[in-house]
């Protein structure tokens, strides 16, 4: 063992000096866990939302459904609260009502929400009784023959947009239309519909959304969180070792 001399002359025992590497284990091992938290979380944050299209089918039994039966012809829909849903219209009141208009169709019976006085190019936007993963409704416009992007839907989360489709309209059989259906991968609560102006009104009804999402145990992130730390814990020490 190595010594050293006091002032006096005699010899003292030099103490060794903790290595800087031990040292810095409790640091570097602070350093790997924020890492590992970081890493989850921006895993977390950053979501890239698919969308597509579904038919009436993908729709399961229990999903809502509204149809305006029973509600009186000539209500406004700017501002109508039914079966959850909050119905805006971009263009204010009395541009949207309930009618019975265009007449019947494969996804249209009446009564319906009409567009009036050559008001079609806004935008109809339903706030949704919290998140869902699926929508879809029926509709028609104001022409015959197919038209592409007949009808637009657009989703939100609060004031994220998850996604965009647009759906080729084709004669239902009278009116062009059809039913145009979505899914998205990022839940949503929020959706604006839109319709080519090269019709002057459109039509909607049988509304459908539902949440087909599972729902992760509330535990997944912590247990996660824990395998992480433990995982970089086990190596910290299994490299301490090598290097001991």
């Amino acid at each position: 063992m190595g010594h050293t001399f006091c002032s006096r002359g005699r010899p003292i025992e030099k103490r060794p000096v903790p290595s800087e590497k031990k040292m810095e284990r409790p640091t570097q091992l602070y350093r790997t866990t924020l890492s590992v938290l970081a890493a989850i979380g921006l895993s977390a944050s950053v979501v890239r939302a698919d969308v597509i299209p579904i038919g009436i089918g993908a729709f399961p039994a229990g999903a809502a459904l509204i149809t305006f039966t029973g509600l009186p012809d000539g209500l406004d829909v700017n501002g109508l609260f039914l079966g959850g849903v909050q119905f805006s219209y971009s263009l204010g009141s009395g541009q949207v009502i309930i009618d019975g208009g265009p007449g019947g169709t494969n996804n249209i019976s009446a009564p319906n929400i009409v567009s009036i006085g050559g008001s079609g190019g806004g935008i109809l936007t339903l706030l949704l009784p919290g998140l869902q993963s699926i929508f879809g409704f029926g509709y028609a416009i104001l022409t015959a023959g197919p038209v592409p992007n007949a009808t637009t839907i657009t989703l939100f989360s609060g004031a994220t947009n998850v996604g965009t489709l647009s759906y080729l309209g084709n004669s239902d059989p009278s009116f062009t239309g059809g039913f145009a259906g979505i899914q998205s991968t990022t839940r949503f609560d929020r959706v604006q519909l839109s319709f080519n102006t090269v019709a002057p009104a459109f039509a909607v009804d049988n509304i459908r959304f539902a949440d087909t999402t599972t729902v992760p145990e509330p535990n997944t992130f912590a247990l996660a969180v824990t395998g992480l730390v433990g995982l970089a814990v086990v190596r910290r020490r299994r490299g301490a070792a090598r290097s001991a």
